[in-house]
Order: C-alpha cells, then structure tokens, then sequence
C-alpha cells in the first residue's frame, strides 16, 4: 500500500518529538479535572441532601463533551496553519515541489498528520468520557456519534488552516486568518441566523449548516433531548429551510462542511501548485 510521503515523514517526527506526548497530556489532564471536579461537586451535593440525583451525571458527559469540542476548534487551526506557510518560511517547498509529489500529495500528507494528532487525542479523551458508563444514560452508539461530531470539525477546521497557511506566505498571518474564519463560521453564523429569525428571511440561516457546533448540538440532542434544542435554531429559519432539513441537522450539516472543506483544499492545491500564472502575495 502507497503511504503518502508527507503524512510518513511529518508523523515519525511528530513521534519523536516532545510536543506530541505534550498535549495529549495537557489536554487529558484537564479534561480529567473538570470531571473530578465535576464528581466531587455531585459528592459534596449528595453527602449534605441524601439524595443522589443522577441526572447529574449526565452533565459530566456534556461538560467533559464541550470542552473537547473547544479544544479541538483551537488546537487544529493551531498545528495545520502553519504547515505550508512553515514550509516556505524554512524555503524547504520549492524542494518538495521538485520531487515526483504533486501539491495534492503535499496539501493531502499535510491535512492527514495534523488529523491523525488530533484523532489520537480524541480517542485519549475518551477513558473520560466512559466515567458515565458507570451510572448509564449514554451508550457506546452515543460516543461513535459524537466521534464522528468531533472529526467532522477537525476537518473542517484543519481545512481551513490548511488553505489560509497556502494562501499566506506568513505563519502567523495565517494563524491569525484561521481563527478568524472559525470564529466566523461559529459565532457569525449564529448572528446570522438570529437576525433571520427577526426579519423572517430565511435567506440568513443557510450559514448556519456550515457551522461546526450544529453537528454537535444536533449529536448531543439526540442523545440527551431536550438539553440540547436544535429547535432554536430551526425557529430562526424561514419554512422552506425547515423543509429542507426535515430535522436532519446533523448530516445534512456534516455534507455542507464536508463540501466546505474540500473547497478549502482545493484552493490550497491550487495555491501551492507552481505552474499556476496568478499567486496572492501577503
């Protein structure tokens, strides 16, 4: 089987490294405390009320879910933005645009390492996310659908870095340009669709699909109902756009960021490749 030479390259140094090891540790470690937290608080609660209130641990499973989901929105833009960018930056491109790899095969290998990182880490978590196993209420079918939630941000958000760290000569430009794009597909998106709720156009809540906190919302309704109301943001949206999603939030959503991403390499193939006439110049 023919591995890709970046993806081979880029994971035996991330192996070798100290980084790596590094924030699979921070970043369980915190994890682990909020749920510690979290238990001890539930506790403390019951040892002064008697009373055990085991809805409560379900709110382990949403704190210890929305915090990873924060993470990996912050951590990706952070190692795929620099990629390309790092590799004009040490002048290493122009040698690997010399060997027999197309830009496809350098954009692809550098996605692919970035994204294995962060499924390793997601896959860390998830000792965590098992401590509700203990009192029941989620099952194993509930955490493969929130896997799939969190990968489909992972690569929609290391798209994105991927495309701002080809079209930016700059690391730190294109980090910038990253975090700004994902906080307009969060927090703008949102707006948007507020504001289609107010003027009744439904035109403004189409961004909404391209928001990666739908997915998971509509993957933490379902497994928890009513704490979770994807039903906000369907009252927000016209008729027509409640027909067309016919409650099918979150893999209608997963196909519109999916396509979103494969835009986002596309322009960064096409960015990298050095046969195109016309290059942005930052």
């Amino acid at each position: 089987m023919k591995v890709n030479p970046i993806y081979w390259q880029e994971t035996r140094v991330s192996s070798r490294s100290f980084r790596l090891p590094l924030i699979i540790f921070l970043c369980n470690t915190i994890l682990a405390l909020a749920a510690l937290l979290n238990m001890y608080s539930m506790v403390t609660q019951a040892k002064a009320t008697a009373e055990i209130q085991y809805s409560s641990f379900l709110n382990l499973y949403v704190l210890v879910a929305c915090i990873e989901f924060v993470m990996i929105l912050v951590i990706v833009p952070a190692l795929t933005s620099g990629s390309i960018s790092g590799e004009r930056e040490r002048q290493t491109l122009n040698l690997l645009l010399t060997t027999r790899m197309t830009p496809a095969d350098i954009v692809i290998g550098k996605l692919m390492a970035s994204l294995s990182t962060m499924i390793l880490l997601i896959v860390s978590s998830f000792p965590v996310l098992a401590l509700v196993f203990i009192y029941g209420g989620v099952t194993v079918k509930d955490i493969v659908l929130l896997l799939i939630a969190f990968v489909s941000t992972a690569v929609l958000s290391g798209s994105v870095g991927i495309c701002c760290s080809s079209v930016f000569k700059k690391s730190t430009i294109a980090t910038v340009v990253s975090y700004c794009v994902m906080v307009a597909l969060v927090l703008g998106t949102m707006a948007l669709g507020k504001a289609s709720g107010a003027s009744g156009s439904s035109f403004l809540a189409w961004p909404l699909l391209m928001n990666p906190a739908v997915p998971f919302s509509a993957a933490m309704e379902e497994q928890l109902g009513n704490v979770w109301r994807i039903t906000v943001l369907e009252s927000w949206a016209g008729s027509s756009f409640r027909r067309f999603t016919a409650g099918d939030w979150l893999w209608i959503s997963l196909m519109a960021q999916l396509l979103f991403a494969v835009f986002c390499l596309h322009t960064a193939i096409r960015q990298v490749n050095p046969r195109r006439k016309r290059r942005w110049r930052y």
